[in-house]
């Protein structure tokens, strides 16, 4: 699967964490940044990553910062990407079967590099239910087209 992962300087760490674990699993990785602890701005990062989702330059995306509320409000700004904050394996697969999320956010400074794995695992290993959960994906595109 192509991955793309974009941090802020708090996630910084977890992300290379997670961006080598996937490529042992033989996943693509693109890593968008940062890479140091200096400070950065987080909706830069969640922007790059959305683009790359809404691009199809990625199957899925992973975004960390230190709550992963900040970088998750970044990349839902972009109405091609359905991004879950999630602390545990059973909201990420409860994000992608229910809701076709695209993109999970984690939070560095909430969770460990265990937890985190275990999050991207259910996430990577969950289809999208389809079925009642399409038709209420569906009614999300449509509420941005009809604001237009």
């Amino acid at each position: 699967m192509r991955i793309a992962l974009a941090a802020d300087h708090a996630g910084f760490t977890l992300k290379a964490e997670l961006a080598a674990w996937l490529r042992e699993q033989g996943h693509q990785v693109s890593d968008l940044g940062t890479n140091s602890a200096d400070s950065v701005d987080y909706p830069r990062f969640g922007a790059t990553l959305a683009r790359a989702i809404a691009t199809d330059q990625a199957d899925r995306g992973i975004a960390v910062c230190g709550s992963g509320v900040g970088i998750s409000i970044a990349v839902n700004r972009e109405p091609k990407c359905r991004c879950a904050r999630v602390d545990d394996p059973l909201s990420a697969a409860l994000a992608r079967e229910h809701n076709d999320a695209n993109v999970l956010a984690l939070g560095a400074r909430l969770i460990g590099a265990d937890m985190a794995k275990a999050c991207v695992a259910a996430f990577l290993g969950t289809d999208f239910a389809g079925g009642r959960h399409g038709r209420r994906v569906d009614q999300l595109s449509r509420q941005l087209q009809d604001s237009d």
